[in-house]
């Protein structure tokens, strides 16, 4: 398809690379830029040749934040007919994973829009903020509630009341991102991460995923009782037998996602 927005490509096999594309307003993400952002993922999901997926902007800004010139004059009821927020909330639910790569600013929408992918690799330039208070508003799509359970609840309160803001370093140290490299190369590593997990037996990532974040969602005596139960499901399927006759023959194993 032809977006106006994204720019969508496959580095490697396996692998499917959405880029966020409208420099001259630091990637201000638009309703139109989220529709086509979250289109072009829900097909690479529902894609057996995609198996991992990377979100990327550019090298001197992931996303600066929602487009404000579409927000200030909106009523709460606006808000609702036009789902606002529920496009970050389709992106939670995709089934495969998926990794943003971050160079340069993570502002408002933009920190939230990495905070909604499963992992973050950012570059050395990275910063994550969520400044809205200064707007005299406060994050509405999931800010508040993914910064704390990442962070603890006394940066996440620094970050949202009053505007602190991580480097990459800072955000690496603080578990917000998975590894930090140089602005040449953060990419490269985030498309090599997805290439690596790709190569991976496809339903066990997904449930794997799924697992993970559960852990975020219930008590631990019911997050163990999913993850059990989601252990044994495995056992039925044809990656398990093939895994297992793989390792125990000491040869590479063919997945089906299957």
């Amino acid at each position: 398809m032809d977006f106006e927005n994204i720019l969508v490509e496959h580095p490697a096999e396996g692998v499917g690379l959405v880029r966020l594309n409208r420099p001259r307003t630091f990637n201000a993400l638009t309703g139109p830029l989220m529709d086509e952002l979250t289109m072009a993922l829900e097909n690479m999901d529902a894609d057996d040749l995609i198996r991992c997926m990377v979100l990327a902007g550019t090298d001197r800004v992931f996303a600066s934040g929602a487009d404000i010139s579409e927000m200030a004059q909106a009523t709460p009821v606006e808000l609702i007919r036009r789902a606002f927020i529920g496009r970050w909330e389709r992106l939670h639910r995709l089934r495969k994973p998926l990794i943003a790569a971050v160079s340069g600013y993570a502002l408002g929408g933009g920190c939230e829009l990495a905070l909604a992918c499963d992992m973050i690799v950012a570059s050395e330039t990275a910063v994550f903020g969520q400044p809205e208070i200064n707007l005299g508003v406060i994050p509405g799509a999931g800010g508040t509630q993914r910064l704390t359970r990442t962070l603890g609840k006394a940066l996440a309160m620094e970050m949202c009341l009053n505007d602190r803001r991580l480097s990459a370093p800072e955000a690496e140290r603080f578990g917000l991102v998975n590894r930090v490299a140089s602005v040449a190369s953060y990419l490269d590593e985030a498309v090599q991460l997805a290439s690596q997990i790709a190569a991976r037996a496809p339903l066990a990532i997904q449930i794997a995923k799924d697992a993970v974040n559960m852990a975020l969602e219930t008590p631990l005596a019911a997050g163990l009782a999913y993850e059990r139960n989601q252990f044994y499901a495995l056992f039925s399927t044809h990656d398990q037998k093939e895994g297992m006759a793989a390792f125990l023959e000491k040869r590479k194993p063919e997945w089906k996602g299957e």
